[in-house]
Order: C-alpha cells, then sequence, then structure tokens
C-alpha cells in the first residue's frame, strides 16, 4: 500500500493484472468498473461461445498427444453406416491402467464443448463399446466430489461434520455421455442409467474397500451410496425424467452459485502459481493430498487480492444443474448417519440396457435417422486437426 491507502503495483504487477482482465474479456465474460463480472441470461449458446476459450487452449496443449495417439484409436470411432440400431450391445470397460483405452478416452472426452475436468482424490474411468461393431459408444469418469455443494448437502440433510464423515460414500460424475454417432440416438441416457446401477456400485466396492483414507485414517467400507452430477448447460435433458423401474434415477435439486475458475484458464493459474511463489506468498506451499479443487481456488483469491481484484472474479455467473442419483432408497438417512445399513436399489446392468433399449433407442431409431449422417472423418474437425 502507498501512503494514500491504494495497492502500489510494479510495471510487471501491472501487466499480468491487465493480462487476467483481457483474458476474461477475451471469453465473452463482461466486467463492470468494480471489476465484477456482469451476469448474462444463461442460454445455452452463449455459455457454449464462453467455454470455446478453454476448449480451444486445451485442444493446443493436448495436440501432441493427439498426433501420437489418434491413428492408433481412430479405429474405434464410428460412422453412422457402421451401426445397427436393433444390434447395438453395449457393455461397459474399467480403464486399468494407462495402456491404448486410456488413450482413447482422453482422445474422445475431448468432443464435448464443454471442456472435461479430470477430477481429483479417487478417480476410475470406464470405456463403453458397442459389441456389434467394436465401437466406442460412450464415456463416464468418476471422481471424488467438492465439500461445499449446497444444493446436495440440504436435501441431504447434513451438518458439517456428518458431511466430513460421510463425504466417502459419494462420488461425482465428471465425464458422462454419449460420442457421436451414438449421441444421436440418446446413448448418453444409457451412460447415466449405467452410472447408477448395480455395475458401478461394485466397481467402487471393490476399488476402495478396506482402503485406508489418507485425510481421515480410517478404513472405508466401500459402500457407495450416491452418485451427484452438475449439469454443465444449466437442466439436463440427460437427467430429467431419466427413469428405471418406475422411479426416477436423478433428482434435481438446485443449481451451482456460478462460481469457479474455468475463465481463469490454466496458461494464467500457472502463472498466477508462479507469481504468489515469487512474492513468497506462504499459501502458495499449503498444497496436500486432500485439498482438491480448494488449493486453486486459495491461490487464485490470493493472486487476485495481492493484483488489487475482488476475489469475486470468480464468479463468472454461469450455473450448474446439480443432479443427484442415491444408490439406496435410504441414501439421505444413511448419509446422515441415521441409518446403518443401504436399501440397495436393484439396477442390474443387463436390465438398464434393455430397458434403455425399449424405452429410449429403438423409438429414436425409429423417428430419428441423424445418426447415419455423422462420418468418422469428422473427429478431425472435432479435435482442430487439418
Amino acid at each position: 500500500m502507498n501512503r494514500s491507502g491504494h495497492l502500489s503495483l510494479s510495471g510487471t504487477e501491472k501487466q499480468l493484472r491487465q493480462y487476467l482482465l483481457s483474458l476474461i474479456d477475451r471469453q465473452g465474460l463482461m466486467i463492470d468498473s468494480e471489476k465484477m463480472v456482469i451476469d448474462f441470461n444463461n442460454n445455452k449458446e452463449k455459455i457454449r461461445i464462453v467455454h470455446s476459450y478453454s476448449r480451444n487452449e486445451k485442444l493446443a496443449e493436448e495436440k501432441a498427444f493427439i498426433d501420437k495417439w489418434m491413428p492408433r484409436v481412430f479405429k474405434y470411432f464410428a460412422s453412422g453406416s457402421d451401426i445397427n440400431p436393433a444390434e447395438i450391445r453395449p457393455y461397459p470397460v474399467l480403464i486399468d491402467n494407462d495402456d491404448e483405452y486410456s488413450a482413447l478416452f482422453r482422445v474422445a472426452a475431448l468432443w464435448w464443448s464443454i471442456p472435461v475436468s479430470k477430477g481429483f482424490g479417487r478417480r476410475f474411468r470406464i470405456l463403453i463399446f458397442d459389441e456389434s461393431n467394436g465401437k466406442l459408444f460412450g464415456l463416464l469418469a468418476l471422481t471424488d466430489p467438492v465439500f461445499n455443494l449446497s444444493p446436495r448437502d440440504a436435501w441431504i440433510g447434513w451438518d458439517v461434520r456428518t458431511r466430513e464423515r460421510n463425504l466417502s460414500h459419494v462420488m461425482d460424475a465428471n465425464v458422462l455421455g454419449a460420442i457421436p454417432p451414438y449421441n444421436e440416438l440418446l446413448g448418453a441416457k444409457l451412460v447415466g442409467l449405467i452410472a447408477a446401477s448395480d455395475f458401478v456400485r461394485n466397481v467402487f466396492h471393490k476399488k476402495y474397500r478396506n482402503k485406508l483414507s489418507l485425510i481421515s485414517r480410517r478404513y472405508f467400507d466401500g459402500r457407495l451410496a450416491m452418485i451427484t452430477v452438475t449439469g454443465a448447460l444449466g437442466r439436463s435433458s440427460i437427467y430429467n425424467r431419466l427413469r428405471f423401474n418406475d422411479s426416477d434415477v436423478f433428482i434435481h435439486v438446485g443449481y451451482t452459485q456460478g462460481y469457479g475458475h474455468f475463465h481463469l484458464a490454466n496458461d494464467i493459474y500457472e502463472i498466477l502459481r508462479k507469481y504468489l511463489r515469487q512474492i513468497g506468498d506462504p499459501e502458495v506451499s499449503q498444497f496436500k493430498y486432500g485439498a482438491g479443487p480448494n488449493y486453486r481456488f486459495r491461490v487464485l483469491r490470493r493472486a487476485l487480492e495481492h493484483l488489487g481484484l475482488p476475489p469475486d472474479l470468480l464468479r463468472h455467473g454461469i450455473k450448474r444443474g446439480v443432479y443427484l442419483a442415491p444408490l439406496a432408497s435410504n441414501a439421505a438417512a444413511f448419509l446422515r448417519g441415521e441409518a446403518k445399513q443401504l436399501q440397495w436399489y436393484h439396477r442390474p446392468l443387463d436390465s438398464v440396457i434393455e430397458y434403455w433399449r425399449e424405452r429410449w433407442l429403438i423409438p429414436r431409431a425409429l423417428r430419428n435417422k441423424n445418426y447415419l449422417e455423422f462420418k468418422k472423418e469428422s473427429w478431425k474437425d472435432i479435435l482442430g486437426l487439418e
């Protein structure tokens, strides 16, 4: 601070401050005179435009990886002509090492116009293939959930201490969807059903049962009680009215508050972290396992403070729809600590697939032939390849 009480910035800090503000402006977010992001109507096309900067940056970062792996994984992508809807036989495969399947997931996840998160903490990824032709149908990834999610916590009825103890029984689906041309056949509905199926619950149990938590220092029993997911474009047609055995699988419980850091894209985050290290701010050294995304928020807030910018610059105003998929009829009571046993919903994988086939696949294929128009060569445009 100088004698008048105003923040004194060096020439380098002024340049960094201006670069950060121009980055936000280039993404289509407007800033008022108080350096606050101005709200805009949450129409889906506007949200895609705002995210396009981050997506283009992601494609540029992944270019070398795409160039290396696309020739090897291209065989897994389908054209519409490769598909006979009556013969589609989806089956999930758990990725358990860094092989060709891992590369396929990483490349295919670049299809979405909203860049997907890698997640943090406990994570596992699933590829869904079509057995009838060996092509990739869709992707599903689960990760540790964020600690604070108001609509989820209110629905469960959590206090802070109980949430801290039982959050390990919840996972977040940070990647969920079908890729072209299966997306035209409502394939994402099936991926949503698989996320809430016995298959995923059993994978989780096998993977995490009897594992020692590095944070709580307690052995985990491996029970998964709930899946959360957020709709990047607000309310989602994937999860709305997604039913199985005459009951809703996903429950819409509200919206996020529109805070995040996607608009402070990866390059500026690393620059700001380096800046904090150079000026000796202790926050940059506070990372530890389990800090998750909160560490990134803390780093960004501290950097904004040093640069004379309000922490509300992290408020981009894009509110995501919050959906919950309880895996048991008493999931909320269990997560509150009021029930010791979970009364599981029974959603066998075969039954889930057959239900999707009859409820969505066949009717969609009869009335809409758009899937036939997709050519696998379109992936070159999707991935920004020449």
